[in-house]
């Protein structure tokens, strides 16, 4: 006897179609340990943003959190945009129900990682991406705190303030991202989180 015929026009040979089909549902073992990895990598991201929190100088209704902007810069280059988001996020919420930090802290946060994220994964995988976190800190945060979310506390504070102050926390905590993220390309740590 040679084997079975084929059933419905299928072979033993032909199941293969449906392990391959099987394992492109399921994620490799690689995939979840680079997805454990990148987990591992934001976690410790915000618990060194939440550390550094009281390193902040204020204006006005604002509190500048540099290190806010440098973790930015890492999680957009290293993370990819949701990761960073939810860096920002997750900091925000625990600065301010701490009392570290002010209801500007998403606004404030959120879009510079966002911006740095999509960049580097969309236009063109550079680490001088993480040099444009004001871009969205201050473009488009600052306007957002400013048109929104002032008004919603009752604060009547200008545009040019919130950029102002905004742009004087971004700008250091992005060049010293970026710093740091080429330090961790020398050494060879970022391989672990492409």
């Amino acid at each position: 006897m040679r084997g079975r015929e084929p059933v419905n026009g299928f072979s033993a040979k032909d199941h293969g179609i449906f392990r391959a089909i099987e394992t492109k549902t399921a994620p490799s073992r690689a995939a979840r340990a680079s997805t454990t990895r990148k987990i591992a990598l934001a976690a410790t991201f915000v618990g060194l943003a939440v550390v550094l929190s009281p390193f902040y100088f204020p204006v006005g209704d604002t509190k500048c959190f540099p290190a806010q902007h440098m973790v930015n810069a890492l999680a957009g280059v290293l993370l990819g945009p949701w990761y960073a988001v939810f860096i920002a996020m997750a900091t925000g919420t625990i600065r301010i129900s701490t009392g570290m930090g002010t209801v500007f802290a998403y606004p404030g946060g959120i879009f510079g990682g966002l911006v740095v994220g999509l960049m580097y994964r969309y236009v063109r995988k550079t680490d001088y991406f993480a040099l444009i976190e004001p871009v969205g800190t201050v473009g488009i945060g600052a306007t957002v705190s400013a048109l929104a979310v002032a008004p919603l506390i009752g604060k009547t504070m200008t545009l040019i303030y919130f950029w102002t102050a905004f742009a004087a926390s971004s700008m250091p905590g992005a060049i010293l991202g970026f710093v740091i993220l080429k330090a961790l390309r020398r050494v060879g740590v970022d391989r672990y989180f492409d």
